[in-house]
């Protein structure tokens, strides 16, 4: 498939960079979501957000409030994430962390 696809074969082991640098959001608009999270399995989808391209505010307070240990793991799944994509994580306040894709960044002065 991916030789129909590319016109060539990879071997084992091999990958192919995609360029995502000219993927448009509709009329030019940056999408920003808001979401929060409750409970760890949440970051799933604050994940797929910020993997389609948003901008995704995170209200984290009600997690904190009941389990300071599940909101480092999902801070940390998130920050992984953020790297892996190069894009950024900050937070805001205390209760909330933001979550921009490889085109934004946030300028911490």
């Amino acid at each position: 498939m991916f030789e129909k696809i590319f016109g060539k074969k990879l071997s084992d082991g091999e990958f192919i960079e995609l360029d995502t640098g000219s993927v448009e959001t509709p009329s030019g608009k940056i999408p920003i979501k808001i979401d929060k999270l409750v409970d760890f399995i949440d970051t799933d989808r604050v994940q797929k957000a910020a993997r389609g391209g948003s901008i995704v505010l995170v209200r984290i307070k009600e997690l904190k409030e009941r389990d300071l240990t599940e909101l480092k793991r999902a801070i940390d799944k998130l920050r992984k994430t953020c790297i892996a994509m190069n894009g950024d994580i900050v937070g805001i306040d205390e209760n909330y962390i933001l979550l921009t894709p490889n085109f934004a960044h946030v300028v911490r002065e």
